[in-house]
């Protein structure tokens, strides 16, 4: 599978939309620290909210494949600059976190990820597993099993 790293601010999804495409049992993990797997990297949400942090995600994308976006459907506001994926000279993707939140405005997040540059935007609910199918078929190499998972 390509690799994918997941940047976004604190509370976007990370980590519990890797958990999901894992296939483990979700729970809350504040991640502390860059998380390596085989096919996913997960970052803290504050190497995307402190400037001083930002350029360090450029340099870890460039251990991946393709760098997602994550904003949850609930935010009130874009912290990623218009234009912004340029900095990394990988494909960037665009993911909406829970999708199935009552107070979340999916179309208003789709909006901003396309202002980043996102052109592949993915809408997901970890918890209710839609979307990841889509996911898990985006990052699939034709060498990789029919039911292979990010691990």
């Amino acid at each position: 599978m390509k690799k994918l790293i997941l940047v976004g601010r604190v509370a976007a999804g990370k980590t519990t939309l890797t958990q999901a495409l894992k296939g483990e049992q979700l729970h809350y993990c504040k991640t502390q620290y860059i998380n390596y797997f085989d096919t996913i990297i997960d970052t803290p949400g504050e190497y995307t909210e402190v400037k001083q942090l930002g350029a360090a995600l450029a340099l870890y994308a460039y251990e991946a494949d393709i760098v997602g976006i994550v904003i949850s459907a609930n935010e009130p506001f874009c912290v990623f600059p218009p234009a912004i994926t340029c900095m990394v000279n990988r494909e960037v993707i665009g993911i909406v976190t829970g999708v199935d939140k009552p107070d979340g405005n999916v179309e208003q997040v789709r909006r901003w990820l396309k202002l980043c540059g996102c052109e592949k935007i993915f809408e997901v609910s970890s918890y209710s597993g839609q979307g990841l199918t889509e996911i898990i078929e985006y990052l699939r190499e034709p060498s990789d099993a029919p039911d292979a998972r990010p691990v």
